[in-house]
Order: C-alpha cells, then structure tokens, then sequence
C-alpha cells in the first residue's frame, strides 16, 4: 500500500517533540494512526537522528518479545535506552498502547526515568478518561486523527494532481485524471467519496463495491469486538453483554445523523422490535460507541443565553463510508450525509462545533475557535424557494455580527443572500474559498 503523507497530522505532533510531553495520537482503526508514527519516526531519521535512537514497537504484535504487561513494556524501552549514553535521547513510537492494562503508569514512569520523547497511539477514548490523565499528570498532548478529509482524499486519488481544465477558483468544472488514469470531475470524486468514505486503504485502492463492503465489514468486527464489546477490562467501564442490542443501537444512529435524540426516541424504536431497555443501558452503550471514535455527539448551545443545553443532542458518524455499508448502500439522505461530512471537516479546522439554539429554531452548526465564532447552515441545494426559505430562516434570529455561512452541495449558486455567504460545498472542502474565518 503506498503511503502519503498527511502534513497537518504530521506537524501537529512534531510541534511538542522533545517537550517533555506524551504525545497521544487518538483515532478509530485504520485511519491512519500507525502510518502516522511511522511517518513522524521517519521525519526524525531525516532531521538526523540515528535509527538506533528510534524505538517503535505494535502492541497488536505476536512477536514473542513483544511485551505483554507494563512491567515489560517498561523493561523493554529501559533496555533500549540503557544501550546509549545518558545523553542520547532515545524516541520511543509505541501503537496501540491501549492493549496494555496499566501502560499509562508505565509510560509516566519512562517519562520520569529515562531520557526519552514519547509517542504513543490508541484506538479508544478511555484512553485519556480522566483517570488515566491523573497518571500522566498532565504531561500529555492529544492528537486526535480522523479519516481523509474530502481534500486528502483527492491527494491520495491524485498524488500528481494533473489537472486538465478549470473554471478559476470554483471546483465546478475541474476535470483530473486520478491514479488509475480515469478522467473525472471533482463533483464525481466527490459523490465517490461521500457514498464510500475516506478510509486512507480504500482511499488507494481501484475501487470496487465489494471490496468496500469486505474492507468495512471488518474494521466492523474490529472496532465491535476489541473497542466495545471487550472493555470491560477497563477500569470503571461497564461490561457490554448484548451485541444486538450494540448493533441496533448503532444502526439507529447512523440511521438519523444529524437528527436531534433523545432516551425517548430510541427506546420507542426498540420497543417496536420487542427490546426494552433501561435509560442507562442506552447511555453506557452510545458511550462506548463514541469511546470507539464511531459516533460524535454534537452539544446543542443556546445562542441567546451563551450555554450548553443539557439534552441527548445530535450525532454525526466518523465517515460517510462505514453508515453507507452499514444501511446498506441505499444512498439514504444525502443531504445529511453532506452536512455530517461538513461537521468533521469543521473539526479537522480545529473547531469546536454545536448546534445553536435561537427561539426555537437550530442553525446546523456554531463553529467556534478563541476570538473566532461562525454559523453555518448546510443544505444539499436551495434550487426550491421553500428550502431557500428554510435554510435562510435561523440566521434572521441571529443578533450578533459573526460570519454566516450557507454550504450548498450542489445546484445554482449565488455568493451571497442578504449577508449570508454562499459557498459550494467541495470549494469549502478544498479550501478554495478565501476566507480566514473558515480556516
């Protein structure tokens, strides 16, 4: 499988070397977290350190030195570094650190014992729950990863990028012969990728619908079994029994990204299918699904009165690619599929992101950095006046002065509606619009 490089990811983690800090790179499997420590291994070999100094290790390995417990996974790297001076700083890459039951006292203790910078990765947000945070004392930083963005996607597809026309700064018009010497639009490779996900081993693959569904098929069964349905080895985490009742919560979710839930909802969709299920059984099993990195939960946030308000809220899935195979490649809501695509692009800007709240109507998202708010409604085309209409409704009851932002997927496209910005959806996801306050 060839490999890319993925720049932010790469910069983001180098920016705390030999700071005293853990670097913790956090992410669903396979969206690339041990390319990435290998990458950043290989970035360090290239800024002069010897590859002796270098000290990677996968804990999903069944090599038989491959420590099994914390005391080995200390007496491993103590024993790499006590083979160099004191001076000589060893790089210590560790993926799936999770696997070990007590590698964060291990690794404080290689923090505090030897000369070291550390980079590990993990595939479940117990991982820095803050129990385990009170062993690292604070001396971490995370990384959180996620699958291809719409404009890494296109990297992958077209690493050369030998682009054939265009219509200036719109990808309206763009026409690009991928790595498999396809001629094709932007908009084709974006429907590609909103129906089959950004997932960077598919992402280098010549596609094909039934390799997707294997591929997916069982990164479903992994995440399932060692993420979920296996934590109850985790400190303080309640044990899963029941992997219908995972699945079919799962379903319901991918089932209504981008809808409002509450206990209610769900519980009526199981009492039609002859399940009942205790509020709290539901909690622990949608906790344990974002600790996965498959689902983030959206706050809903009261414009108005400046606070989060305390409701179950939205849900949006970490790639359009997994929901499609699990609904069953039915293109279901394409609309919200967008818009769940427009949520983690927002969050791989570096946004915190809600949804406001303002007299009873919700704008889609408010998108937040320090000294930097925007809102953003998205819609998959404002072609009929009544969704115009619709969509331009929640900005009216905004009071401030923050920027305001309409993406549309596809259809006419005018740049601006009494003050609200106006922008196709793959011009935003490949930062062609030149705009600081959406970067």
């Amino acid at each position: 499988m060839p490999i890319f490089p993925r720049d932010k990811y790469i910069e983001q983690t180098l920016r705390f070397k030999d700071e005293g800090l853990i670097k913790v790179i956090t992410g669903i499997r396979r969206c690339g977290k041990s390319t990435l420590l290998y990458l950043v291994s290989e970035k360090l070999h290239a800024e002069g350190i010897p590859r002796d100094r270098i000290a990677s290790l996968n804990l999903e390995s069944f090599h038989e030195e491959t420590p099994r417990d914390a005391r080995s996974l200390y007496n491993y790297f103590q024993q790499r570094a006590s083979s160099h001076r004191s001076s000589d700083r060893l790089y210590i890459f560790i993926d799936e650190v999770q696997i070990i039951e007590g590698w964060e006292e291990a690794v404080n203790a290689m923090r505090v014992d030897l000369n070291c910078d550390i980079y590990v990765s993990g595939s479940n947000a117990f991982l820095l729950s803050s129990e385990l945070a009170t062993y690292l004392s604070g001396r971490y930083v995370e990384i959180k990863m996620l699958p291809l963005t719409f404009r890494e996607y296109l990297e992958f597809k077209i690493p050369e990028y030998k682009v054939g026309t265009s219509t200036g700064i719109h990808s309206i018009g763009w026409v690009v012969t991928d790595s498999q010497n396809r001629v094709v639009s932007i908009d084709q490779l974006f429907n590609e990728y909103r129906q089959y996900g950004g997932l960077p081993y598919l992402a280098t693959k010549e596609f094909r619908a039934d390799e997707h569904r294997n591929y997916m098929d069982s990164l479903y069964q992994s995440v399932i079994t060692r993420d979920i349905l296996n934590r109850e080895r985790m400190r303080l985490r309640r044990k899963l029994t029941n992997p219908d009742l995972l699945r079919r919560l799962l379903l319901f979710l991918a089932d209504n990204i981008g809808n409002n839930n509450s206990f209610n909802s769900i519980n009526n969709t199981l009492k039609a299918e002859k399940l009942n299920v205790a509020n709290a059984t539901i909690e622990a099993y949608i906790s344990a699904l974002e600790d996965a990195y498959v689902f983030y939960a959206v706050p809903r946030y009261d414009i108005k009165g400046k606070d989060y308000l305390k409701t179950l809220g939205k849900y949006y899935m970490v790639d359009p690619g997994i929901r499609n195979f699990l609904l069953g490649y039915r293109n279901l809501d394409p609309g919200r599929v967008l818009e769940n695509i427009i949520y983690l692009q927002l969050l791989y800007n570096g946004f915190e992101v809600a949804t406001g709240v303002r007299g009873g109507v919700e704008i889609d998202f408010v998108a937040s950095k320090p000294g930097n708010r925007i809102y953003l409604q998205v819609a998959e085309s404002i072609d009929s006046p009544a969704t115009l209409i619709r969509e331009l409704e929640p900005f009216k009851r905004i009071k401030d002065a923050y920027p305001r932002y309409l993406i549309i997927g596809s259809g006419n496209l005018p740049t601006d509606i009494d003050g609200v910005r106006v922008i196709k959806a793959t011009d935003f996801l490949l930062g062609l619009v030149d705009d600081s306050y959406l970067k």
